[in-house]
């Protein structure tokens, strides 16, 4: 009965789905791309594209950027392990589909997720006829895997995860949960917590293969370039008569999370709010604007990444100074927050692709999607940086990983924005934790020992891709 009221629904629902998009694509273009993808509705040349060979492909789908980055790792060793594999890669947001590009190799295709419809995910299936499916992290559609099943295409979820909060929503329709979640092959869980949530929703197998975030290796390029900037930024800050001062960072913010950090610095006395350089970077591009202006009503001068002058090949921003001028002069290394009467500035990150460069940039991050309910975000990038975190309470979509960070001294919990906002500026005036000297050698900062648990905790729980490789490959789903 349930399942007939979600086929029903679906298959209606086809004019709000269009609205969306519309309104989306306002903001995000690329939304607007080959719309008819996304219903399954290819053209002569993509259907010609698809039949060249269909049973052949990989089919990988990656919802948004950072199940993407994710994916990118696993993609690696998956053409490690089978070179001539042909990759069909879906994604469903504009910036998981922007970011899927970067991905592909002559013979690839990349579409859109189909809509999850009994017609369209059929229309899916017949069209490229996958070998195999992979998807990230927790997307399950109950039709694509309906689909799937009945054409006997093996679908996987890798990098798996389930929180506490998303099983009591799922046990709320268990016996469509476990219909649905049964139509897995295997789960590659992400820790064992998550391999017995996903046990009582009823996959079939399921393999703990560790977080797939873990291997993945910060861009080289962007570490250099977010590394050089500061150095010079804080020698030219020096030669100026100045004390360089330290750079803390709101990490992919969500709604309402800006806000919480304005109130928390206007209770701060004028001299504790200008003993940081604060850089914030919003988690999603079409809220730059809003962000900025909410910033400058505040009082804060913007600084937006877009109008630094830096650029390199391989990240996102516009074009950059010209031949011979040194970057930190022409973009950081002005007098920022010099004085208590000073007007306060504030970096905003409004780029994307670039959060290697930004924790390069910053002593410590306060991680966004933690202070508002939302679960967090990918503490694992910033630690693999060497730049350690500051959680708020609310962490369950990285429950795990964020009670091995603070357990590995990688990350501190606070309550809320206020404490976190207050706790930040007390690490980067160098203040020593209770405990941590003892453990890091006598009256070692801590920040300078929360950075070093953040470089040991990134390099601890590598593998996961090559353990899933492994795996697909005895499985003969992979030959």
């Amino acid at each position: 009965m349930l399942l007939t009221l979600y086929r029903t629904a679906m298959a209606l629902a086809r004019p709000l789905l269009m609205r969306k998009l519309r309104r989306r694509g306002a903001q995000e273009p690329l939304y607007l791309h080959a719309v008819h993808q996304r219903f399954a509705e290819y053209t002569p040349e993509e259907s010609q594209a698809a039949a060249a060979h269909a049973g052949e492909w990989v089919w990988l789908h990656a919802v948004s950027l950072g199940e993407t980055r994710a994916a990118a790792v696993l993609l690696q060793a998956l053409r490690e392990a089978r070179p001539s594999m042909r990759l069909l890669l879906t994604n469903g947001t504009a910036t998981g589909r922007q970011e899927g590009e970067k991905l592909l190799q002559p013979g690839d295709l990349q579409v859109w997720m189909p809509w999850d419809s009994r017609a369209a995910t059929r229309r899916f299936v017949e069209t490229f006829r996958p070998r195999l499916g992979l998807l990230m992290e927790t997307e399950i559609w109950p039709e694509i895997l309906a689909a799937c099943d009945a054409a006997d295409i093996p679908v996987v979820l890798a990098n798996a995860r389930m929180s506490d909060k998303t099983l009591r929503q799922s046990l709320r329709f268990a016996s469509l949960a476990r219909r649905i979640y049964g139509l897995l092959r295997v789960a590659y869980a992400q820790t064992a917590g998550d391999a017995g949530r996903l046990q009582q929703l009823g996959v079939p197998e399921i393999v703990i293969t560790g977080n797939l975030k873990f291997d993945a290796r910060p861009d080289p390029r962007q570490l250099a370039l977010g590394q050089g900037l500061r150095s010079e930024r804080d020698a030219a800050m020096s030669a100026a008569g100045q004390k360089p001062t330290p750079v803390l960072m709101l990490a992919s913010s969500r709604e309402g999370e800006e806000q919480l950090w304005v109130d928390a610095l206007a209770a701060l006395p004028a001299e504790q709010r200008l003993a940081a350089q604060w850089l914030l970077v919003p988690r999603h591009p079409q809220r730059f604007d809003e962000i900025a202006a909410l910033l400058e009503q505040a009082g804060w001068k913007v600084r937006r990444r877009s109008a630094w002058g830096v650029a390199d090949d391989n990240l996102g921003a516009p074009a950059g100074p010209s031949p011979g001028v040194p970057l930190a002069s022409k973009a950081l290394a002005l007098p920022v927050n010099a004085g208590s009467d000073a007007t306060p500035t504030v970096w905003l990150g409004d780029s994307m692709g670039e959060m290697v460069f930004y924790y390069a940039l910053a002593d410590l991050a306060l991680m966004g999607g933690s202070f508002a309910p939302l679960g967090g975000q990918n503490l694992i990038e910033a630690c693999a940086c060497g730049c350690p975190v500051l959680l708020g309470p609310h962490t369950f979509n990285f429950a795990e990983a964020s009670e091995q960070a603070i357990k590995a001294g990688a990350a501190l919990r606070c309550e809320g924005m206020a404490e976190a906002v207050s706790k930040g500026l007390e690490l980067v005036a160098g203040n020593v934790l209770p405990g941590q000297s003892m453990q890091r050698g006598q009256n070692e900062p801590a920040l300078r020992a929360m950075r070093e648990a953040a470089m040991d905790f990134s390099q601890r729980h590598q593998g996961a891709a090559q353990r899933i490789v492994q795996d697909l490959v005895q499985r003969g789903w992979l030959t």
